[in-house]
């Protein structure tokens, strides 16, 4: 019978940390050397976890101005000003070896769980597409710090809302390390799981899907429309997010992969695009579930028309009474920003009325019309010049 280590043998490296724990040993390690740059992998093999985990957290010290993100293939990052002061959260979790004793000394101090941001204020969070996300209030915290804590937890979550409120730019924000599926009614499961491919030599070979590539890397993976797949595509998920934390690829050999630490299914659902069903057996496996509008505050402070901006807030509130099934969303404003800037606000005005659908446009045209106090009609080419 084998004896388990006392706690004054320490604990290995692989085991699981405690929450903060292995941010903390990242940041020790960019602090040794705040001139040298580090990959994902080299640190995941120096500290024996996943790359997931470790690119999870490496991260969020970006997101906390404790790490620097100085390359993206592969990703690597750097020491900041801070990070020395991320690194001192490890002395503060590591419990005394047994029998040790500190006489007279003050109780460890804990770290703030994140960054808050000024009164008034929010940190924006570059995306790997260069574009920057404004963080919003979740659960007294900002929305990527809250959606961080649910995956180191392993709690799966659904964000829904109408297209355009910054589902997808918020999941970017959050998981640095995301494999997104664009789910479509012709997804299949071989689309999830990987299928045969003919290679250059003529012959076949297999090549695995997203859900392979995110539970073996330990990595995230967003289902974006994911109630638009079928649920039977669906299902081959499941086994993945549930206790078992495996799948079996019956189209090649039958493998069994199971999910290395890190991995982490995120979803985005749309309930207003047609064929969009949230069924029984989806909703049931995301144990939370939130709700995504328009932050139309945010429109404001970057500066968009404020005539555009109240239309849009008039819209949305009618939205909720049942009076029309469409508002615009940020995506739309920041939109009409651009087409003003270029056309003129007249022209964007218009365009706002000619993106609304059909069924909605005579409405939004007449609450356009009296906003601005002349008639607005959808953008339409006119006589020949």
């Amino acid at each position: 019978m084998t004896t388990p280590p006392s706690p004054a043998q320490g604990t290995p490296a692989s085991s699981k940390a405690r929450p903060g724990e292995l941010r903390a040993r990242i940041a020790a390690m960019l602090a040794t050397d705040p001139s040298r740059s580090f990959t994902v992998t080299e640190l995941a093999n120096q500290l024996g976890h996943s790359g997931g985990a470790v690119g999870n957290a490496l991260e969020t010290l970006v997101a906390r101005g404790q790490a620097d993100r100085i390359g993206t293939q592969p990703r690597t990052y750097r020491a900041t000003a801070t990070t020395t002061a991320a690194a001192a959260h490890r002395a503060a979790t590591t419990p005394p070896s047994q029998g040790s004793t500190t006489p007279n000394s003050a109780p460890p101090t804990t770290a703030k769980p994140y960054a808050t941001p000024p009164p008034g204020r929010s940190v924006p969070i570059t995306r790997p597409n260069g574009q920057r996300y404004h963080p919003r209030a979740l659960a007294n915290l900002p929305d990527v710090e809250a959606l961080r804590r649910l995956r180191d937890a392993n709690v799966p979550v659904l964000l829904y809302g109408p297209p355009g409120t910054g589902k997808t730019s918020l999941i970017e924000a959050a998981f640095g390390d995301l494999i997104t599926v664009a789910g479509d009614g012709d997804t299949t499961v071989g689309d999830l799981i990987g299928e045969y491919t003919q290679n250059a030599s003529g012959g076949y070979e297999f090549i695995h899907g997203p859900l392979v590539t995110a539970m073996q890397e330990g990595r995230a993976l967003l289902l974006d429309d994911a109630t638009l797949i079928s649920p039977k595509v669906l299902a081959a998920l499941y086994p993945a997010m549930d206790g078992r934390r495996q799948i079996q690829v019956k189209a090649h050999k039958g493998e069994t992969i199971t999910a290395a630490d890190g991995f982490y299914v995120i979803a985005g659902h749309n309930p207003g695009v047609h064929g969009a069903i949230l069924t029984e057996a989806l909703a049931s496996r995301f144990s939370v579930q939130i709700q995504v509008g328009s932050d139309y505050d945010l429109a404001a402070a970057l500066k968009i028309n404020g005539t555009a901006v109240r239309i849009a807030r008039n819209i949305a509130t009618r939205q909720q009474t049942g009076e029309v099934g469409w508002a615009p969303q940020l995506r739309e404003l920041i939109a009409f920003q651009k087409i003003a800037d270029v056309l003129g606000t007249e022209a964007a005005f218009a365009n706002l009325v000619g993106i609304a659908p059909v069924e909605d446009r005579d409405t939004i045209a007449e609450i356009v019309t009296k906003a601005t106090g002349k008639p607005v009609t959808a953008l339409t080419l006119g006589r020949q010049l």
